[in-house]
């Protein structure tokens, strides 16, 4: 008698689902508005809107990461996101000390020789400029304005602008600033200039990064539908606004915010050492003041 053997494989198959939520603040119960959702170690990323609601496309199973200015970090399962509480962070407050400025002179930073300019959207990630601190700074040390160069399709589209200390390993460390610096831009190809006096912010001796994040929101889409003529079918790309101006410059590294974590790009010649390389740098520069 024959006997016959079935032997059943199951594969595990993970299917990407719409994710929903809303971040609030652990304490009041109140929404966190523009609060960052990356999933972990991929640059899939959204924000929060106005009413601490998010949407964000992964698998069940991913972890995500939370993250807004002055509140603690979170990680948790996609499927565990429905409602996020954020605990407060607790800051130690330093004396008060009242800064006289004069404002007699000025000077702007960051402004790169022979710039070729590009546009290009660059996903949710966040992307900065380093500015060296050097000795003649001391005459202007106060940082009077921010300029960023954006190309945007939308009016006023809101953006996230950020100032970062410098670790001990030459990261961006801790925000410079208590609370989020949210703004927005003008429609078409523009310099936008900023005055952020009231912050009180200082160059510091170790220098700073600035970094420029668009938020992942709804008032900043655009929809375009795509038909593909071969097969017949249409599609519709989503961009999210405004698209950062890059400088094409020469560094030897470059960091970059996704999947929760900062990321070093570096390029090491044939000793082993960093070597300069051809990078995308954004159009940011600084206005300082006395």
């Amino acid at each position: 008698m024959k006997h016959l053997y079935f032997v059943f494989f199951f594969i595990g198959i993970s299917i990407s689902a719409q994710i929903k939520g809303v971040v609030k603040d652990s304490v009041t119960g109140k929404p966190i508005p523009y609060a960052n959702i990356w999933v972990e170690n991929e640059n899939i990323g959204a924000s929060t809107e106005e009413n601490g609601e998010f949407v964000i496309n992964t698998i069940p199973n991913k972890n995500l990461i939370f993250s807004a200015l002055g509140f603690e970090k979170k990680t948790l399962k996609a499927s565990q996101a429905q409602v996020v509480k954020l605990a407060s962070k607790s800051y130690q407050l330093d004396d008060v000390v009242i800064l006289k400025k004069k404002e007699t002179k000025i000077i702007e930073i960051g402004k790169s020789k022979n710039a070729i300019y590009q546009a290009f959207d660059n996903g949710p990630r966040i992307d900065v400029k380093y500015f060296p601190y050097l000795i003649r700074y001391q005459k202007t040390k106060f940082i009077k304005q921010v300029t960023v160069e954006t190309d945007s399709k939308i009016e006023a589209a809101t953006v996230k602008i950020h100032f970062y200390s410098v670790d001990i390993n030459g990261y961006p460390g801790e925000e410079l600033l208590t609370k989020d610096f949210i703004t927005t831009v003008k429609k078409g190809v523009n310099k936008n200039l900023f005055t952020i006096s009231e912050f009180n912010l200082r160059m510091p001796k170790t220098g700073l990064f600035v970094g420029f994040e668009k938020l992942i929101i709804e008032k900043n889409k655009t929809e375009e539908t795509r038909t593909n003529f071969n097969n017949n079918t249409t599609s519709v790309k989503k961009t999210y606004h405004p698209l950062m101006l890059y400088n094409f410059v020469e560094r030897d590294v470059i960091f970059t915010f996704s999947g929760g974590k900062w990321n070093k790009e570096i390029q090491l010649g044939t000793d082993n050492l960093p070597i300069k390389k051809m990078v995308n740098e954004p159009a940011i520069n600084l206005i300082l003041t006395n």
